[in-house]
């Protein structure tokens, strides 16, 4: 099979090239292809003939997306619809990453791949609209919806938590936002079979459980043996230019159709704190 990944230099992408073995796998980055520019991204997809595509390039700066409205809409929307109309053209089937900030965050159940889209943030409207747009387009696609994704080798939550705790002996973090943390490593590995699989439709891929960012953290600094404290605060002490769902826990029932089982958040968690510790000791200068 040949992939080609759209956003390897970010998070995810990383994950996906490091993972994606046995398979002639091209990754792009946003130097090789602006999906702003279709002749661009056209270019590509017929330069490197994929039988998937993975489109993991987004704007993903949620509070960014609020002040640069027509930027958002330009990647994660129209930018998506370019990669979906070369798909299309080539012969390609299309894996789209989208987000819990689809959905409004008023559930007190796991949401379903099925619910209605209700976003409540310029970064939630400009994922959702390419959804709708992206099945318009073509049929042959996946749309992957996740949430507080977290990796070693870029900005994410865990990281933050851990160069916080380093110099701080307590943080205050919210307790009122619940949903599921998401590993790379296993979020590109489920991407990876759901393309073996011939996946379509929309599937939702967290790693499994649940937690508050509190609780989240709490298990950070545990992990890392760090004696900072974690103390709860509420959203409202936080004010940011994007509102967050209060609650945006994903079904895995989409995901278990496809006999895919995700490793628990903690679980997850353990492994990234070994692979952080591994990554920065053979950063370190040798002496």
């Amino acid at each position: 099979m040949r992939a080609t990944i759209f956003g390897a230099t970010g998070l995810l992408g990383k994950a996906l090239m490091r993972e994606w073995q046995d398979d002639q796998v091209t990754g792009l980055g946003s130097k090789d292809a602006d999906l702003r520019i279709e002749s661009q991204v056209c270019n590509a997809v017929e330069r490197t003939r994929p039988d998937w595509i993975v489109l993991a390039a987004a704007y993903t700066d949620v509070d960014g997306c609020e002040t640069n409205r027509d930027l958002a809409f330009q990647v994660n929307c129209e930018g998506a619809v370019n990669v979906a109309r070369a798909a299309k053209e080539f012969g390609a089937k299309l894996l789209f990453l989208s987000t819990d900030y689809v959905f409004d965050g008023g559930s007190t159940m796991p949401y379903k791949a099925s619910d209605p889209r209700a976003p409540k943030s310029v970064y939630g409207a400009s994922k959702a609209e390419a959804e709708v747009k992206l099945l318009e387009v073509m049929t042959a696609i996946c749309i992957v919806r996740t949430s507080w994704v977290f990796g070693v080798g870029g900005k994410c939550f865990p990281e933050t938590i851990l160069k916080l705790a380093a110099t701080r002996p307590q943080l205050d973090v919210v307790t009122d936002q619940r949903g599921c943390p998401t590993y790379t490593v296993d979020l590109a590995r489920a991407i990876i079979q759901l393309c073996r699989k011939d996946a379509s439709g929309i599937v939702h891929v967290t790693n499994s459980g649940d937690c508050t960012w509190f609780e989240f953290a709490q298990e950070i600094v545990a992990g890392a043996g760090l004696s900072t404290k974690i103390l709860p605060t509420t959203s409202d002490k936080f004010v940011r230019p994007a509102e967050r769902p209060k609650y945006s826990v994903l079904s895995s029932a989409s995901l278990e159709q496809y006999q895919i089982i995700m490793p628990s958040w903690q679980d997850a968690l353990r492994r990234y704190l070994a692979e952080r510790k591994l990554t920065s000791a053979l950063a370190a200068p040798k002496l």
